[in-house]
């Protein structure tokens, strides 16, 4: 059978390891760990890594994960699955997207022995985790108090990406390019595929982003044949081509009319800027027709500042294309 091994550890058929790397320490001398589960199954099949927490403070990924971890769903019958809850351990400690000397871990891949304290935690899973696994989830949250609707995000002109993407079955699936210096396009240099998921808010738990991402995990492991069952997706997945940000003409007050995951129609009232003084009020209209993938929540904002990102498939750009000919 094949030989698995997780930062130097083997695991044979049957095994789980708890496996530690050590990151670094603190000034305190405190050691910094961090713990990877690997469970292998009786028969052969594929390595697929689960991996969270890359920005310490999208806690939605980490939750999917320890749930998974907590329902013993990472034991598969064929193959090996390994749960990565927490890769930056540093920017959970601190509620932060970041590691403490402000440089963000998914752009610093290949990372560096003896770099950046982002780098040398690149490093660690460039060497230790992705030689070894043949497929990954990266799970990520929407950033800066903006919610992402439950969304796979893949190079879908690689046939594997779109196939991992379309087994996920996330409500949405976007076409994204790599990310320069990221963990995705990484892994794509040394054959793997990963893709990324994400949903929800930072620092905020979002219950259906969570049991959407459990869920798509679940049915991508019983494609690959690692389990026998998965539930059924309620819906096909809706593949977004392109997408565009709507932003603030003005600074002042924000309030969206449209929630997350919500069609809009181009030209459709979407949300509202006022001032704090009762002076202005300025209608926020949708560019095109499309989908609401990512929404802002924070209402104070500042012209320029991202409201809504908008996600249009083929269905999207053919009502634009047909009220455009009327």
């Amino acid at each position: 059978m094949r030989i698995v091994k997780i930062a130097g550890q083997e695991i044979k058929p049957g095994e789980f390891k708890e496996i530690k790397i050590n990151i670094a320490r603190l000034p305190s001398h405190t050691v910094i760990d961090t713990p990877i589960y690997v469970s292998r199954g009786l028969e052969e099949g594929p390595v697929l890594a689960l991996m969270a927490g890359m920005h310490g403070d999208e806690i939605n990924g980490l939750e999917i994960v320890r749930r998974i971890l907590d329902g013993n769903l990472h034991q598969p019958k064929r193959g090996t699955i390994l749960c990565m809850p927490v890769v930056n351990v540093y920017g959970f400690l601190n509620f932060s997207r970041e590691v403490p000397d402000g440089k963000d871990v998914n752009r610093s891949f290949p990372g560096s022995k003896k770099g950046s304290l982002a780098s040398r935690v690149a490093w660690h899973v460039t060497h230790d985790i992705l030689p070894n696994i043949d497929y990954g989830i990266d799970f990520h949250t929407g950033g800066a108090m903006r919610t992402n609707f439950p969304q796979v995000r893949a190079m879908l002109s690689n046939e594997k990406n779109q196939e991992l993407a379309s087994a996920f079955n996330a409500p949405f699936t976007l076409d994204a390019p790599f990310r320069p210096s990221s963990l995705r396009k990484e892994a794509s240099k040394k054959g793997k595929n990963i893709i990324v998921y994400e949903g929800g808010e930072s620092l905020r738990f979002d219950q259906h982003a969570i049991e959407e991402g459990i869920a798509g995990t679940l049915r991508l492991m019983h494609h690959l044949n690692m389990i026998d069952w998965a539930p059924e997706a309620k819906a096909e997945t809706k593949y977004i081509w392109s997408s565009t940000w709507v932003r603030a003409k003005y600074a002042g007050l924000f309030q969206s009319l449209v929630h997350s995951g919500q069609m809009v129609h181009k030209g459709e009232w979407i949300g509202t800027i006022t001032d704090p003084f009762g002076e202005f009020k300025e209608r926020v209209l949708a560019p095109e027709t499309a989908y609401v993938i990512g929404l802002n929540n924070i209402p104070v904002i500042n012209a320029g500042d991202a409201l809504m990102h908008l996600g249009m498939d083929n269905y999207c750009k053919l009502s634009t294309q047909s009220a455009e000919a009327d």
